[in-house]
């Protein structure tokens, strides 16, 4: 059941418990839940737009380092636990009574405390918020420069990184500017489609095309524990987007009668079906076209692209890097809106009324130009992504299992008690594992730390 909203301009206090963590400003001033019209549709954009991204691009250089058998059975064990903890969420969402959790650190407040939850929680939201805002523009930025070498006549790079960094963060600065999330629905749409045409076009070209396969081996060459992990890393880091889970349901109406979570359930029932028909053709089919000549580091974009323009034409590898760069456009307002709220919060506590539209667009320029800042200072983050992305991991795989026996209280030794035990330690301890075969793998292979030099 919505709560009854309050229009006095206090923030309102939470429970002793710290279940609504601690004082906060009415929803009514915040983007994440200005607008509550949302429906199933605009539910299933967002949830698209933030379910397909960079990471499934490198879902082919995880097959080539795990082979056939081990990548298909972590590619679907991946998509079915996240699946899992997506469904816990959004009936958490309104799990006491009179209150929406709307945002993923309230609930996570709510459900260890209020220093517990702020420590387990805030540094993984952040991350994933502005941290993946980060890497959208260095992704994008250099998706915009090969894009332009594609293009040019003598293969050269018409501009620097720094200047294409400065392009991809004017335009995404700029489409940050819509007022709430729930008005960001277009802009899904359109990202959503991106992803789709461009992950269509990757995995119809090679079963489409009669170029000879005979050269190509599935031989994994590296079996060591570090290559092993970070493989599985990729394709763990290719199951984000839980941290928006609460948020997008946060712009539907619910009521006793109609709760938000069966709008919402439907809406991941129809967008995890277009992300699988992305996801899995595209890892089976261009792990099948290219085997072992997938590079099995990875890298920005997916450094087996190359290929595409060597065995088709420039026009295909434009199109599949436009089609890339406005996903990453469209990617880039939902995934800042977390920390969009987050700033405009600590405003409005402050100053006890809302943002105007002058204060939210010199706020919104502030977190892009910081955004930007990371980008050129750290221009290799991407060969970090599962290094850092391990810390974030429980987000999607571990709390919600945690939150739910907190929140829900099955009985203790029931099978739902045991399942989500089971599920949120194997969480954890993914996470710790990524981690460590993440810095093995930096001890053993280094890191071109070229910090300002994109």
């Amino acid at each position: 059941m919505s709560p009854t909203l309050s229009k006095n301009p206090q923030p309102i206090s939470g429970d002793n418990n710290g279940g609504d963590g601690g004082r906060i400003p009415v929803d009514e001033w915040l983007p994440i839940t200005e607008s509550r019209k949302g429906n199933v549709y605009t539910a299933t954009f967002h949830l698209l737009c933030s379910g397909i991204g960079l990471q499934v691009i490198l879902l082919p250089a995880a097959f080539a380092a795990l082979g056939w058998v081990w990548g298909m059975i972590i590619l679907t064990v991946g998509f079915v636990w996240k699946i899992y903890t997506m469904w816990l969420l959004i009936h958490l969402h309104e799990a006491v009574h009179g209150t929406r959790f709307s945002r993923y650190l309230r609930l996570a407040i709510a459900s260890f405390g209020l220093k517990l939850g702020k420590l387990l929680g805030v540094f993984p939201i952040m991350y994933l918020s502005g941290g993946a805002s980060s890497l959208l523009v260095i992704t994008g930025g250099k998706a915009i420069q090969q894009l332009l070498q594609i293009m040019s006549e003598d293969d050269t790079m018409p501009l620097s990184a720094v200047e294409c960094f400065v392009i991809f963060s004017c335009f995404a600065v700029v489409m940050s500017q819509f007022p709430n999330l729930n008005s960001l629905f277009g802009v899904s749409l359109i990202g959503g489609v991106m992803a789709v045409a461009y992950c269509t076009v990757i995995w119809i070209l090679p079963v489409t095309s009669d170029l000879q396969r005979s050269s190509v081996s599935y031989t994994t060459r590296d079996t060591s524990f570090d290559n092993i992990f970070n493989a599985i890393g990729w394709i763990a880091l290719a199951f984000r987007g839980n941290n928006l889970v609460l948020e997008i349901q946060g712009t539907l109406p619910s009521d006793s009668k109609n709760p938000s979570s069966k709008i919402m359930w439907k809406a991941i029932v129809v967008s995890h079906a277009f992300i699988a028909i992305c996801m899995f053709p595209l890892s089976i089919v261009v792990y099948w076209a290219y085997g072992d000549k997938i590079p099995a580091t990875g890298g920005p974009m997916g450094s087996y692209l190359k290929l595409y323009e060597q065995d088709y034409s420039k026009r295909v590898a434009c199109f599949i890097h436009l089609t890339f760069i406005f996903n990453c456009l469209c990617s880039y307002p939902i995934s800042l809106m977390p920390a969009c709220d987050n700033i405009e919060m600590v405003y409005t506590t402050k100053r006890q009324k809302p943002c105007s539209f002058s204060v939210r667009m010199m706020l919104r320029v502030f977190l892009g130009l910081v955004c930007f800042f990371v980008a050129v200072t750290f221009p290799f983050l991407p060969y970090l992504a599962v290094l850092v992305g391990a810390i974030a991991l429980p987000v999607t795989f571990s709390y919600p299992c945690f939150m739910w026996i907190s929140i829900k209280k099955p009985r203790r030794n029931s099978p739902m008690w045991y399942l989500n035990v089971l599920v949120g330690c194997l969480g954890a301890s993914l996470s710790v594992l990524l981690v460590v075969a993440s810095a093995l793998r930096l001890a053993d292979k280094g890191l071109h730390a070229n910090f300002y030099k994109p």
